[in-house]
C-alpha cells in the first residue's frame, strides 16, 4: 500500500518553542518530528528589534515533520486553533520519496 505523505515545515520564534514541542508531541507521535535554529531574511522589518534590523536576520526555530495525508488536516486545524496570531509561518509539500539509507 502506498501511503501519500506530507512534509510540514514550521518556522517559531524561539519564545514559541516549547510550546511548539509539547504541542507537537501530543499530535505527532508516529514518526516523530525535528527541530533546528535557522535564521530568518525578510524585507519587511516588522516585529524586528535593532539588532535583527541591523543583520538583517531574525532568529527562528524550524520543526519538520512527514505527516500522512489521513493526518494532516488535523494536525494543521489543531496548529491553526493553539497558535492563531502568533506569526508562525507554516508550509506543506508532498513528498516524493523517503527512507533509511
Amino acid at each position: 500500500m502506498n501511503i501519500e505523505e506530507y512534509l510540514v515545515t514550521l518556522e517559531v520564534p524561539p519564545s514559541l518553542e516549547e510550546a511548539a514541542v509539547d504541542c507537537l508531541l501530543t499530535l505527532e507521535s508516529e514518526h516523530g518530528f525535528s527541530s533546528f535554529p535557522v535564521n530568518s531574511h525578510d524585507h519587511r522589518n516588522e516585529g524586528l528589534s535593532l539588532a535583527e534590523q541591523v543583520s538583517g536576520r531574525q532568529k527562528k526555530i524550524r520543526f519538520q515533520m512527514y505527516v500522512p495525508e489521513h493526518s494532516l488536516a488535523a494536525l494543521l486545524a489543531q496548529l491553526k486553533a493553539e497558535f492563531s496570531g502568533s506569526g508562525i509561518k507554516y508550509w506543506v509539500l508532498p513528498v516524493v520519496e523517503n527512507g533509511i539509507l
